[in-house]
C-alpha cells in the first residue's frame, strides 16, 4: 500500500514568493485586487516560500503589509486591516516537493516498468508534505533550516520512515553511510519541541524483522506519547525489482510476524494502554487471517498506510446495511455491475456483497484484477493499472464497472499506466465509476 501522490509540478524552477492560483469572488482577496498569477513575496517583511509560510505568518493577524509581484510585473504594497478570523479567499499553487537523496533497497521506484510515467519515480523527502500529507521522510537530509520551520510553524505530526533503530541496519536499508543514517538527534529535538511523530517500518525478510523489529518498536515506545504509534508494512516487491538482497514476503513471513507482534501488543497496551504498532492489513490478508477488531486500532493513527483500512471499510459497510434496512434502495435490482479491485480485498469485498446483495436485492458482483504492470506479487487495489483492467473485461457483467478511486490520481483522471478515465470507459464499452465509500454509498441513495 504506497503512495503516488505527487505534485505535477515536480520539474518547476523555484521562484520568488508563493503564486496564487485562485481567487475566492467577493472576499478579501478580490478586495484587494489580487489576481490568479499574482505572487506573494513578503509578509510583514519575512519572505514567503510556499502557502504554508503565507498561512503561519498571517495567522492571528488584523493588520498586515503584503509585498505582492503581480503578474503584469508590478509590484504592489498592500497594508491591510482584516477582521479577526477573516479568511482572504486565496488559492495557491501547490508546494514543489524537495527531492529524496536516499538509495533504499526496497524505494518502490526501482520496481517501476520501464515506460512508467516519469512522475511515478520521483521519491519525495519533504517535511511539509509529512505535515499536510502524511508523506514519510526518512530525516537523513532534513536541513537546519527546515528543522527550525517544522519547530517554530508547529509542522505537527511528522510522518517518520524508521525502518530500523539498528543504525547497521538502517544504514544498510537506506543506502547511505551510518552518520546520515542516524537521526536520534534530529527526532529528539522534534519531540523536545512536543512535534509529535508516527513512525514507519517496511519490514523486509530477514534484514529488519525478528530481533532487530523488536528493538525497533521498543526504542520507539521509550518516547510515547509523543511518538504516537509504529506502522509496520510489509515490502512491496515488482517483476521489475530483481535485487537479490530482498526476500519477498511469503504467508508464512506474515502469520510470524502477527504472533511476534501480537506479543508486543499485549505488553505495550498493558504499559502504555495503546497496541502502539499496528501492522498493515496487508499481513493478515495474506496470512489468511481476520484483520483485528475496531477496537484494536483505537483512532485508526495510520489508517493512510494501510493500517486498519480493511476494518474500518467493513465498519463503514456495516452502517451502510443499517442504513438501507430502514430505507431500503428503491430501484435495487438495476444497481447492477461489477466492482473492480486487488485480489487481496476482493475476498473481502466478496462476502460483505453477497450478503448485500442477499438482503436488498441488489446485482454487485467482484472480480479480482490481476496486476500483470507490476507483477503477481502487487495484490493491492490502489495499484491497479488501466491494462489490468481491460484485461479483465471478461469478468465484467452488468450495466457499469466501479473502481476504486484510489486507482486514479487525486487530481487527475488517471491511472498508473497511463491510462485515462475517459480512454477506460471507451474501451470497455460502459460507464465507469471511480467511487471512494461516500460514493459507493450514493449509488443507493
Amino acid at each position: 500500500m504506497y503512495e503516488f501522490a505527487v505534485t505535477p509540478a515536480i520539474t518547476q524552477i523555484r521562484r520568488r514568493g508563493v503564486e496564487v492560483s485562485e481567487v475566492a469572488p467577493a472576499s478579501l482577496a478580490a478586495e484587494l485586487e489580487l489576481e490568479a498569477g499574482d505572487r506573494i513575496l513578503r509578509v510583514n517583511g519575512r519572505a514567503v516560500r510556499d502557502y504554508l509560510d503565507f498561512r503561519f505568518q498571517t495567522g492571528g493577524e488584523t493588520e498586515l503589509t503584503l509585498d505582492v509581484l503581480k503578474r503584469n510585473g508590478e509590484e504592489w504594497e498592500l497594508e491591510i486591516e482584516r477582521g479577526e478570523g477573516e479568511d482572504f479567499g486565496l488559492q495557491f499553487e501547490n508546494i514543489v516537493p524537495r527531492q529524496c537523496a536516499n538509495e533504499c533497497l526496497f524505494c518502490f521506484c526501482h520496481g517501476n516498468p520501464p515506460d512508467a510515467r516519469p512522475a511515478l519515480s520521483f521519491r519525495d523527502e519533504d517535511v511539509r508534505l509529512s505535515f499536510l500529507y502524511g508523506n514519510y521522510t526518512t530525516l537523513t537530509s532534513i536541513t537546519e533550516a527546515e528543522m527550525r520551520r517544522v519547530i517554530e510553524q508547529r509542522l505537527t505530526p511528522q510522518y517518520v520512515s524508521v525502518h530500523a533503530t539498528d543504525l547497521d541496519v538502517r544504514a544498510y536499508l537506506l543506502g547511505v553511510d551510518k552518520k546520515r543514517a542516524d537521526i536520534r538527534s534530529k527526532m529528539r529535538r522534534m519531540l523536545d519541541a512536543r512535534i509529535e511523530i508516527h513512525a514507519q517500518v517496511v519490514l523486509c525478510p530477514e534484514i529488519n524483522d525478528g530481533e532487530i523489529l523488536e528493538r525497533t518498536v521498543r526504542d520507539l515506545a521509550a518516547d510515547y506519547p509523543l511518538v504516537r504509534s509504529v506502522a509496520i508494512v510489509p515490502l512491496g516487491l515488482t517483476r521489475y525489482n530483481t535485487d537479490a538482497r530482498l526476500t519477498p514476503v511469503t504467508p508464512e513471513f506474515c502469520r510470524r510476524t502477527i504472533r511476534q507482534v501480537k506479543s508486543l501488543q499485549r505488553e505495550l497496551h498493558a504499559r502504555l494502554g495503546t497496541n502502539f504498532a499496528f501492522l498493515g492489513d496487508e499481513f493478515y490478508l495474506r496470512a489468511g487471517m481476520n484483520v483485528p477488531s475496531r477496537r484494536h486500532y483505537g483512532d485508526y493513527p495510520q489508517i493512510e498506510d494501510g493500517v486498519g483500512m480493511v476494518r474500518s471499510f467493513d465498519e463503514d459497510f456495516r452502517r451502510l446495511e443499517r442504513k438501507l434496512a430502514r430505507r431500503p434502495p428503491t430501484d435495487a435490482a438495476n444497481i447492477d455491475g461489477t466492482i473492480l479491485t486487488g485480489k487481496l480485498f476482493a475476498p473481502v469485498l466478496t462476502d460483505l456483497i453477497a450478503n448485500l446483495n442477499e438482503r436488498f436485492g441488489t446485482r454487485l458482483r467482484i472480480a479480482a484484477v490481476e496486476n500483470d504492470y507490476f507483477g503477481p506479487d502487487i495484490v493491492v487495489a490502489g495499484l491497479m493499472t488501466g491494462r489490468d483492467v481491460l484485461a479483465a473485461r471478461d469478468k465484467i457483467e452488468g450495466g457499469f464497472v466501479i473502481l476504486p478511486s484510489v486507482a486514479f490520481k487525486s487530481d487527475e483522471p488517471i491511472m498508473l499506466d497511463g491510462t485515462t478515465h475517459e480512454e477506460l470507459q471507451r474501451r470497455l464499452g460502459l460507464p465507469v465509476r471511480a467511487l471512494d465509500f461516500e460514493g459507493f454509498a450514493r449509488l443507493f441513495a
